[in-house]
């Protein structure tokens, strides 16, 4: 591989210098993938399409020049394999018609298999062929617990109280549907990997929401399974946004790397995650800011975090307004960065 920075700093390994990339990089900060997105009927069309997906998934390698490609999909594949479709609402979000309420409704789901999300596999085999070697090519998948807040509450949500009630109401039910959920994304991340992914990440999206005395039940021994079977063939990233209050059991997580919000200080976060790579966590706010603000926050964040064991990153996704040139100031600020 002709850069293979990432790799390298997954596995904990000296680089010349910090690589990175960029959460929702192939979004709608890019004129390309606009143009795309107006091509098609809906979001859905662009994630099934995957000669469209590989075309927005190669965008920001070119114009960004980010050291990884991220394949583009939605965390939302999961649920539509197992039998429950969505709707991608523009400016809302998805939205299930369907929500799951009982044994009965978890019943009806199946496993998912290579079959369901062949549009995936096939987006990731023209990428990896149309990428060369040039850089790592990543997968994804939301964590069970993320997928199950969507698949019982409906949407999105600032509290998700629907799903939380469920698993203090009906505990039993609730695990049945997580475990069925988990089996589904290992078996999706295998295929995965299989089709090109270099390395796997996985986005707990809204393990914020639960508690210290709730996250392992209900999220973390789920992403532990997912990293114990996924860390036999590929490098794993973990990404909890909002957790960071289970840091120090996140620590112990069969995965190489951990993504960390922008609450994470990153000298705690270092002696809590010794020998994992850490990845993050700039506040994707910051980049509404000035051309030089942004390159000296870049750097004071590379500072805190040392360049052994490193792989530089936004505390989330890149917001949708965010100018495509300070995403590329981050970038080429990480890149210049000498200390």
């Amino acid at each position: 591989m002709q850069n293979d920075l990432l790799l390298r700093a997954a596995r904990g390994e000296e680089t010349e210098r910090v690589p990175v990339w960029v959460m929702r990089q192939a979004g709608r900060i890019l004129p390309g993938y606009r143009k795309v997105r107006a091509s098609v009927k809906d979001f859905t069309e662009l994630v099934k399409t995957p000669e469209l997906a590989c075309e927005v998934t190669l965008e920001p390698v070119n114009v960004l020049g980010v050291d990884a490609a991220i394949i583009f999909s939605d965390i939302l594949v999961i649920p539509e394999a197992m039998g429950l479709p969505y709707q991608m609402i523009e400016s809302k979000g998805p939205n299930f018609e369907k929500t799951i309420k009982t044994t009965k409704d978890i019943d009806a789901l199946r496993i998912g298999s290579t079959e369901n999300w062949d549009y995936v596999v096939k987006a990731l085999q023209l990428t990896k062929r149309e990428l060369a070697g040039k850089i790592p090519l990543l997968g994804f998948a939301g964590s069970p617990w993320t997928i199950f807040a969507y698949m019982v509450e409906g949407h999105g949500s600032k509290t998700f109280s629907v799903a939380k009630k469920m698993i203090f109401s009906e505990p039993e039910i609730a695990h049945k549907l997580l475990n069925k959920i988990t089996e589904t994304t290992i078996h999706y991340l295998i295929d995965q990997v299989n089709a090109g992914a270099d390395l796997v990440q996985i986005f707990d999206s809204w393990g914020g929401i639960l508690g210290y005395d709730t996250y392992w039940e209900f999220s973390l021994q789920y992403i532990s399974r997912i990293c114990d079977e996924l860390s036999k063939i590929a490098p794993v990233t973990v990404f909890p946004k909002g957790a960071y209050f289970a840091n120090e059991q996140l620590a112990k997580l069969n995965c190489r790397v951990v993504g960390l919000d922008w609450s994470v200080n990153p000298l705690e976060a270092r002696d809590i995650y010794n020998g994992k790579t850490l990845q993050g966590n700039m506040d994707p706010c910051v980049l509404y800011s000035d051309i030089a603000s942004i390159r000296r926050a870049t750097h004071t964040m590379l500072k805190a975090f040392g360049k052994r064991n490193y792989i530089a990153n936004l505390g989330h996704g890149v917001y949708p307004d965010t100018p495509a040139d300070h995403v590329k100031c981050f970038i080429d600020s990480v890149k210049e960065f000498k200390g």
